[in-house]
């Protein structure tokens, strides 16, 4: 099981493989890989010119770290007007994109997915339910019985104590 620590280590560690680091003592200088990053986004401007893109994230989470990310590399997130909220658009070079940008993404992502789970489990193995456990599959629907509506005020086999029969 990852703690906080871990995880925030494992964040540096790969921002620095991204940043070209090469040696134990590169790999703690967070700044320093961000400022190596930077240069390669500028280095890859000149010869491929920035374009719009349009990334979907497919949860909320996933959007908060993806935009925290472009921040990070002074990249500018917006959307449009009546785009979905989980919809972010960008200018960035095509090649940063792909050498670096969504590769780290997904490796962030992936380890905060995974500390996630991991928190979400024991929070819930400690405090609902030990069982964790998938909820069964079952080959075909079972007919659930009619329900009974009863006027809001009166719940369904309870008097109100108003004098009339139950």
């Amino acid at each position: 099981m990852m703690d906080e620590a871990k995880l925030i280590e494992k964040l540096k560690l790969i921002e620095a493989l991204f940043a070209g680091a090469t040696t134990p003592g590169e790999r703690v200088a967070a700044d320093a890989a961000r400022l190596r990053i930077l240069e390669r986004l500028k280095s890859f401007e000149v010869v491929d010119p920035p374009i719009e893109y349009k990334f979907t994230m497919g949860d909320l989470w996933s959007r908060r770290v993806f935009v925290a990310l472009l921040r990070r590399y002074d990249l500018k997130p917006y959307r449009y007007r009546g785009q979905r909220y989980t919809t972010v658009m960008a200018r960035v070079s095509k090649r940063f994109v792909d050498e670096t940008l969504w590769p780290q993404f997904q490796q962030v992502s992936e380890s905060l997915r995974t500390y996630l789970s991991e928190v979400t489990d024991r929070v819930v193995s400690q405090v609902l339910s030990e069982d964790l456990s998938e909820a069964v599959e079952v080959n075909e629907r079972q007919a659930l019985p009619i329900a009974v509506t009863a006027p809001a005020s009166e719940p369904v086999g309870h008097s109100s104590g108003g004098g009339g029969s139950p």
